[in-house]
Parts: structure tokens; sequence; C-alpha cells
């Protein structure tokens, strides 16, 4: 039984598997194409919605810093993509590194992992446009009711988890739908719309950046770092640390590159590309906007679902023409953030249906489209009943846990697969190996020991569902399996 725990996918026979139409999946995707969708998809609620809050609760003006540490090791874990997703082509990200590298347990366990990573990030996302529509429609006198723009339910310190009133959060269900609506479309039709919003989000940024640096007022940047205040995460380096743990969810996207190599036309030289030139992008845009917009706000006035919303409007007349620009292209970039996640989710479902793990109904693809279409429509049904049910900050802590132990596997995996199998054609290498990725795998540890204790529960209630199932079902069912 133990060798059926560990058996391993041969990585010339997952690459024979995807063949030359991508194992169903029709290969599209350009660098170009790449860089696009991993700016769309890292770029969203990071900038728009995390950096308020993270200052507020967190960090304060020293967010910069938590942003400087999490760009650090998300180069660190983005170098172990690059060779990973350059050597292995196909569509499931880590669950498929893992799945050739140290075995089906823990492939399926990084799967189930994934699953909740995209599944929270999805809705959080949602959730963080519903609060810029919401707010945008406010502004033209438009208001909707109360009990359809919460969460169902809310989760309180010392309180546990509490019934808000509400029905549920329309607007982002809604979002997701629409979302869902055009990946069934195809993939050509999904990347040209996410090319459209992330020149419009990326010049609303900049806007913000360029007019917001007249804004500022440097006594807020005092105190930098603002006093701990006696308990852990509260403030102070502890603070600044907790805030990382937090705000790595904001470079997400780069992951959700990688379930991409099964239909980009040249995966070993462009995926490489798209992810380390999309996140070095990205980093500089964050850091850029924590900047300004603690200077503007003082940081404990941030925790809000539209913080750079309120930097504008604070601004006063000088800056009020710009205020209606800021809140659509926060809407339409955190739109195409939703677009990429769910692109991935779909795929990560795809390549576990498609390992017999899950049932084989996700692994089946439109012939015209060429979209996995029962593994898309159960993205979008199960992130809009997250979205619509549960609060930001707990959607938040989930998707940071997930995210830190995805990059720690596979930070790890590149060490064990340089020692099992060192002749293996690898287009990019990572380079200062053992190094870099075990420098990358601490510094994702450490960010997941400062988070909350109840992220943790979380989490390993989340895992014991996962392994019940894999063994339940998935262990007698794989296509190893049946070999």
């Amino acid at each position: 039984m133990k060798q059926d725990l560990f058996r391993k996918k041969s990585i010339s026979a997952m690459i024979k598997e995807s063949g030359d139409s991508g194992g169903g999946l029709k290969r599209t995707l350009s660098a170009t194409n790449l860089v696009t969708l991993g700016i769309g998809a890292i770029v969203g609620t990071g900038i728009f919605v995390v950096t308020g809050q993270a200052a507020a609760q967190y960090a304060g003006p020293a967010l910069t810093i938590s942003f400087l540490i999490s760009a650090f090791g998300c180069v660190l874990a983005g170098l172990c993509y690059a060779e990973f997703s350059a050597m292995i082509p196909v569509s499931g990200s880590v669950y498929s590194y893992s799945y050739a590298t140290i075995g089906e347990l823990l492939a399926w366990f990084i799967g189930w992992d994934l699953i909740l990573e995209y599944l929270f990030a999805v809705s959080s996302v949602a959730v963080g446009w519903s609060g810029y529509m919401c707010n945008l429609l406010s502004g033209w006198g438009l208001e909707l009711p109360p009990h359809l723009i919460q969460s169902t339910f809310e989760h309180m310190a010392g309180e546990g988890w509490v019934f808000t009133g509400s029905i549920i959060n329309f607007p982002a269900v809604f979002i997701i739908a629409i979302v869902s609506s055009l990946l069934l479309a195809g993939v050509k039709q999904s990347t040209l719309i996410n090319t459209i919003i992330v020149v419009v989000k990326v010049t609303v940024i900049l806007l913000f950046i360029g007019f917001g640096l007249s804004y500022i007022d440097t006594s807020n940047y005092h105190p930098y770092i603002p006093e701990n205040t006696g308990s852990f995460g509260d403030f102070g380096w502890s603070g600044i640390l907790r805030a990382t743990a937090v705000v790595f969810y904001a470079y997400l996207g780069f992951d959700a590159l990688s379930t991409a190599a099964q239909e980009t036309k040249n995966p070993q030289r462009d995926m490489p590309k798209g992810i380390l030139i999309s996140l070095l992008i990205c980093a500089v845009l964050y850091i850029a906007v924590t900047t300004v917009l603690t200077g503007m706000v003082n940081y404990t006035e941030l925790d809000v679902d539209a913080p750079i919303a309120l930097a504008i409007d604070r601004a006063g007349k000088g800056l009020h023409w710009l205020s209606p620009f800021i809140k659509l292209g926060a809407i339409a970039g955190i739109s195409s953030v939703i677009l990429v996640m769910t692109f991935g989710l779909s795929r990560i479902y795809y390549a576990i249906g498609h390992d017999g793990l899950l049932p084989r109904m996700f692994s089946k693809v439109n012939l015209k489209t060429g979209v996995p279409q029962n593994a898309t429509l159960f993205a979008g049904i199960g992130c809009g009943l997250v979205a619509g049910l549960f609060p930001l900050h707990v959607l938040v802590e989930m998707v940071s846990i997930g995210t830190l132990m995805a990059f720690a596997i596979v930070c790890l995996s590149v060490i064990v697969l340089r020692k099992t199998q060192p002749d293996l054609k690898r287009p990019f290498r990572v380079p200062w190996v053992p190094i870099i990725p075990l420098l990358g795998a601490g510094i994702c540890i450490m960010q997941m020991v400062s988070l909350p204790w109840s992220t943790w529960m979380r989490l390993i209630i989340w895992t014991v569902v996962g392994l019940a199932i894999y063994f339940l079902y998935g262990r007698k069912r794989s296509r190893l399996n049946e070999k």
C-alpha cells in the first residue's frame, strides 16, 4: 500500500499525454499573452483592497517593507515555478509537478491545497469587486439593499461565526457568473478581454501614483513602524511579518500562469518569461501604490474595502475628476483577476479529473471551444457560493496559507528532482541550487507561521476532508491504479 501512495507519473508520459493537441486543450497562448495574463491575475485586490486592510491592521506605513519581503520570496518561488513549467509543460501547476517528483498522495494533498487557494482567491477578489462596485454606484446615487451587498456570515474575534442578517453578497456572485460565462466561450476570447482590461487598469494605477504624489502628507509616515500593541502581529516588526504573509496573497497570479502551460505555444521558452516579467512589473507597482496610499491617508483609516477610492475622495476637488476613473479601473482590474483565477481553478480540476483522483467528468473538453466545460462550471458555482457567504478577511487569510504552502513545496521539489532525475532536460534552470529553493521555502514557511491559529485550524479541517476523499475515492480510481 505504501508503494501505491507514493507512485509517480513519468514526466515523459505526462508530456506525451498532452500531445500535439494539448490533451484536448488548444495551444494558443504566446509570451505576450502570458505576461498580460500574469499582470491581469496579480494586479487586482492586492492593490485595490488588501493594501488598506494590511496597513490598518498589521503594519502601518511599513507595509512597503512587507511588500518587499513578499516580492523577494515570490521571485525565489517564481524561479522554481519557471524551471518546472518549462520542464513539465502540462496543466495542473504544482499538482502535476508534485505527481512527477514526490508521488500521488502528496500530489493529491497539494492539488487539494491548490483548490483551496484558487477557490478562496476568486471568492475574495469577487468580494473586493463588490465593495468597489457598491462604492461607485453610491457615488451615482444608486444604493443596493444592505441585505444584498454583505456576506451572510461574519467571523468576530472572541465570538466566532455570527449571522449578519444579510441574504448574500449579490454583486460578488454576479461578477463570478459573468466571468465564468466568458471563460466558457474559449481561451482566445478570454485572453483578448483580459489584455484590454490590463491596459486600462495599469493606466489607472499609473495615474493614481503620478497625481497622488502631490497629495502626500509626510506626517502620515510617522511612525513609519507603529509600536507593537503587545500582541504578536499587531504592528511593530511582528506586524510587518504578519502583513507580509497576508499581502503574499497579492502575488498569487503568477502561480495561475503555470496552469496555462498546456495551452502555450512554446512553453519551454515562454513560461519562464511570462512568470518572471509579470512578477517584477507587479512588485514595482505594488510598492509604489502602497507608498502613495499611506502618504495620502493615515494608515488607521484604511481598513475599508476600497482604500484607493477613499484616498482619492479625501484628496478633495483637486483629484475629484480622477475618482470615477480609479473606481472603474479598480472594477475592471479586479474583474481580470477573477477571470484568470477562475481559469486556473478550472485547469486544476481538469488535471486532477484527468488523473482519476476526482470524477473524470472534470476532464471533459468541449471540442468546439477547447474549454474544460464541466470543470469551469463547477469552479464558477463553488466560487460564487463562497464569495456570497463569507467575509473578505477570512477569505484572504485562507488564500495566503494555501499559496505559501504551494510555493514552499515547489521550491523543495526542485531540489528533490535535481537529485533524483539530474539528467532531465531543463530549458530553464534555477541558479544556485539548493540555496535559492531553500531560501524561497524558508521565507514561505516563516510567513505561514505568522498567520493566526484560526487560519491553521481551517487548513487542517480542509486537509482532513481532502484525505478522506482521496482514500475513499481517488486512490482506487487513479489512472496509475488502473495501470
